[in-house]
């Protein structure tokens, strides 16, 4: 058996993809009460952060909504053969424009998915919805499954990454931020450890800081005011960087008791929401339920820092990282479950 191979069944064997996706689940649950209100008031209200109870009910937000979204258009476009640009961007679009219009789209959503799936609804090529100046988590929020389908090759997996955000989000650390967390998510699931994972991340962004992944992302630069395509995802990968590096810096000496959203941000625009997510999972690698807890007890972004902060540990350490009792009551249940066991065959 290879080296890869080994990696595989071991990645198989933790059921990586329904840890993450359940995480994912599971910390947007823990963070909808929390969302908007400051540390103080949380603790306030739940008691001290570290028994911050799961919700009852445990519904969830348009970020377990949107990342199913993707999964669904992910099964659909791998169903009918190789992961591709157009085979990708059709139901893609079709499950935004379908979520976008169901009664059960009331969980507070985003001003720019809400308006750019309005004009996703109407003909045209999907680079003229792409709201150009937002750099929103909401397009990054919902991209774990890129990193959890199997069998994608680099290009893939960040072209489709990138596609995925592109289509509501086009500012370009928006797609940058997007592209890293799925790979993230994706390194984790490998069996990388915590300890080289933002160094793994700000390697892989050095590489890719001036490439335009035109067979996916087409025209969309030339909306924007950049002079060149190089240009404009370079804007948005050293945006990237710069959270990467505070991360770095204040990771290893972190105080579990400050709100994290103080050292690497609020957690609204995508690459604050990577980074902050980031250093909850990192404060905590091996106790999921701790991370989870941090991430949601945060004066930002609460339910979407949560939400990414739940799909890392779920990908490092399995469906096993969340107690029974959580899963069994969270919102979709079956939809997480169907495409975890399709990602962890």
């Amino acid at each position: 058996m290879t080296a890869t191979e080994a990696a595989t069944r071991r990645a198989a064997t933790k059921q990586a993809a329904t840890g993450a996706l359940f995480g994912l689940a599971l910390g947007d649950a823990l963070g909808l009460p929390t969302e908007f209100i400051g540390v103080s008031k949380i603790t306030d209200w739940y008691g001290p952060w570290r028994d911050l109870p799961l919700p009852e009910p445990a519904r969830v937000t348009d970020d377990t909504q949107m990342t199913l979204a993707v999964g669904r258009a992910l099964r659909t476009a791998t169903g009918r053969g190789a992961l591709a640009p157009e085979r990708f961007a059709r139901p893609l679009r079709e499950e935004f424009v379908d979520w976008a219009g169901s009664p059960e789209n009331n969980r507070a959503p985003g001003r720019t998915c809400l308006v750019a799936c309005g004009l996703l609804a109407a003909d045209g090529p999907w680079q003229g919805a792409s709201q150009m100046g937002s750099k929103g988590c909401g397009a990054n929020m919902r991209v774990a499954p890129l990193g959890l389908v199997p069998g994608l090759d680099e290009e893939q997996r960040a072209g489709a990454a990138q596609l995925q955000a592109a289509l509501t989000h086009g500012h370009p650390t928006a797609l940058a931020a997007s592209d890293l967390t799925a790979r993230a998510v994706y390194l984790l699931a490998q069996g990388v450890e915590p300890l080289g994972l933002v160094g793994l991340l700000r390697s892989y962004a050095y590489d890719h800081r001036s490439r335009y992944h035109e067979a996916w992302l087409g025209d969309l630069w030339t909306r924007s005011q950049d002079p060149s395509p190089r240009h404009f995802v370079e804007r948005g990968w050293d945006e990237c960087l710069a959270v990467l590096e505070r991360v770095a810096a204040v990771a290893r000496t972190v105080n579990p008791e400050t709100d994290p959203c103080l050292l690497t941000g609020e957690g609204w625009i995508a690459e604050e929401a990577l980074a902050t997510a980031l250093l909850c999972f990192l404060t905590f690698p091996e106790e999921p339920v701790t991370a989870l807890r941090r991430a949601a007890c945060t004066s930002g972004d609460s339910d979407s820092i949560a939400c990414l902060t739940g799909a890392f540990a779920g990908a490092h350490l399995g469906a096993d990282a969340w107690p029974e009792e959580w899963t069994e009551r969270v919102e979709y249940r079956g939809d997480l479950l169907r495409l975890g066991a399709l990602w962890d065959a």
